[in-house]
């Protein structure tokens, strides 16, 4: 399967819906929780504008959003359906990822997973990512967020 940009118009809905069914599994195990709550196909569809949106299929199984920013390109909201794991879709995005951070000439992939999510730490670094730094959300004293980064 071949990852593509999407343009509108788009199905935005079906974006958002791969995001909540995939990303529902955090539900209970992150704090603060996910910001994929205040997502809307409208937010989406401005994404799509000032950055780039990413999927995979028609319905969308797979989907991930690029956004520039200095000296780097951040990756966000990557999801693939339960029904595709394992199949290398993550892969095939984080792929198409670097190639796009190539083309824009910037040296660095960036992305961002919650603390508690050991199991995409795992992942991002069999992927090539390694950690760079943690934060916090706003009100909490401890780290809530790792950021990884793959050079390109």
């Amino acid at each position: 399967m071949t990852p593509y940009q999407a343009f509108a118009p788009f199905d935005w809905q079906a974006v958002l819906d791969l995001i909540r069914a995939e990303f529902a599994g955090m539900e209970g195990r992150i704090d603060p929780p996910s910001s994929m709550h205040r997502l809307t196909p409208e937010a989406i569809a401005a994404q799509a504008e000032t950055g780039e949106v990413w999927v995979i299929g028609a319905p969308p199984v797979a989907c991930m959003f690029l956004t520039v920013k200095p000296q780097t390109l951040y990756l966000g909201k990557l999801a693939v359906a339960h029904s595709q794991r394992g199949k290398g879709l993550a892969r095939v995005m984080i792929e198409t990822a670097v190639a796009r951070a190539r083309a824009l000439s910037l040296p660095v992939v960036e992305l961002q997973t919650r603390i508690e999510l050991v199991e995409n730490h795992a992942a991002f670094a069999a992927m090539g990512f390694s950690e760079v730094g943690r934060s916090s959300h706003a009100g909490y004293s401890r780290p809530t967020t790792l950021t990884f980064q793959r050079r390109v």
